[in-house]
């Protein structure tokens, strides 16, 4: 049974900024959607050109794309200069940007393949944040939403570098949301099962199989679901919660 992901509960996000890192496929994609239909315009921080052009389309109205690569810190702090010379400020940041890397026991596991996934997951999530709080500050207001994965919760076998970072996802939310509690910034991160988009292209037909097993509702999340719980962390609404872990997983999380 499809679930109902339509987005009619109204969200107020009129005149805010929001930049989503992976915009142009999957949950950035999803979530750039529902904050412009909640009044939030949006940019887009993305390592492919074309993939943002044709995205583009898919929707009604313009987006701002920024080509650049999360995991190289001086690409995001040439993004962000790009980004206020055509916006005044950020005020939501989305980090959707990730890659799930192979699937393969430890031993097995490319060591190069393992960096990877720790530059682009991790690094490139810090460097955002890092880059981006300072303007959120002079502002006076943010909402970061970090997207997690509940296998950063629990160690997904034969993934051990996408659940280990996604466990550096969830630290690093919940020490930067300490650090900036006394602001009018909060900042959280979302904990979802898997969600059927492109990224599936990068797991293999066993691993996927694993993850629906794992699943009480006995299927994968709809990308339409994770972007109304990442709207509703960027509302002035959400006050009092920061460095907080937002459950997605049809049943999944023990804890």
């Amino acid at each position: 049974m499809k679930p109902a992901t339509g987005g009619s509960n109204q969200l107020d996000l009129q005149g805010r900024h929001a930049v989503v890192t992976g915009g142009a496929a999957g949950l950035g994609l999803a979530i750039s959607r529902r904050l412009m239909a909640s009044g939030a315009s949006v940019t887009w921080w993305d390592r492919d050109p074309a993939a943002m052009q044709a995205a583009q389309q898919q929707l009604a109205q313009p987006v701002h794309a920024v080509t650049v690569d999360v995991s190289d810190h001086a690409s995001v702090v040439q993004a962000v200069q790009q980004t206020l010379a055509h916006r005044d400020g950020i005020d939501l940041l989305i980090n959707c940007a990730g890659i799930t890397g192979p699937n393969a026991k430890l031993w097995d596991y490319p060591p190069e393949a393992w960096g990877q996934v720790m530059q682009v997951n991790l690094n490139g999530l810090f460097y955002c944040c890092r880059e981006v709080v300072p303007v959120m500050q002079r502002a006076g207001y943010g909402r970061i939403v970090n997207i997690a994965s509940v296998a950063g919760k629990e160690g997904n076998p034969n993934a051990s570098a996408y659940s280990a970072s996604k466990a550096g996802v969830i630290a690093l939310t919940k020490s930067l949301g300490k650090e900036l509690a006394d602001t009018g910034i909060r900042v959280n991160c979302v904990t979802p099962a898997a969600v059927k988009t492109s990224i599936f292209d990068q797991m293999s037909p066993q691993h996927i199989e694993f993850m629906l097993s794992k699943i009480p509702m006995g299927r994968f999340g709809e990308p339409e679901e994770v972007a109304a719980m990442v709207a509703w962390l960027c509302t002035g609404e959400c006050s009092f919660s920061t460095g907080a872990v937002f459950d997605l997983s049809g049943g999944r999380a023990t804890y």
